[in-house]
């Protein structure tokens, strides 16, 4: 079954490389490149997963959370962030802002996928 899966991050590299994996898993893939276009895009397109960076230009990725949270027709969406910040503090303000899960960058595409294929499910 063909899922939509939005990634949003700031740096091409991460989602020219994110948008490949995730297409050989047979998904359709959004992008956004701050966290302004990523809300829109949740709340018109729905996507099944977002894997959003934490720091983004506009909104960041943890007020991307907060809203999505806050808005009863999109707060189900699944959200998985990622993020160069891995102190225990920045675990915890992600997962306390409402995401679902997250992985530290630079992470294993083997983790990810294992993640991504987790929350999916």
């Amino acid at each position: 079954m063909t899922l939509t899966v939005l990634i949003a991050d700031d740096e091409p590299n991460i989602l020219v490389s994110l948008e490949f994996m995730l297409r050989r898993e047979g998904h359709r893939i959004l992008t956004a490149h701050d966290g302004t276009e990523a809300l829109d895009l949740i709340r018109r397109e729905r996507p099944a997963l977002v894997l959003m960076d934490a720091t983004m230009p506009g909104l960041t990725g943890f007020e991307v959370c907060e809203a999505v949270r806050a808005d009863p027709s999109i707060a189900g969406t699944r959200i998985l962030m990622l993020s160069a910040k891995a102190r225990p503090t920045d675990i915890a303000r992600g997962l306390g802002a409402g995401a679902d899960a997250y992985v530290t960058k630079p992470f294993s595409a083997a983790e990810l996928l294992e993640r991504v294929r987790g929350l999916l499910t």
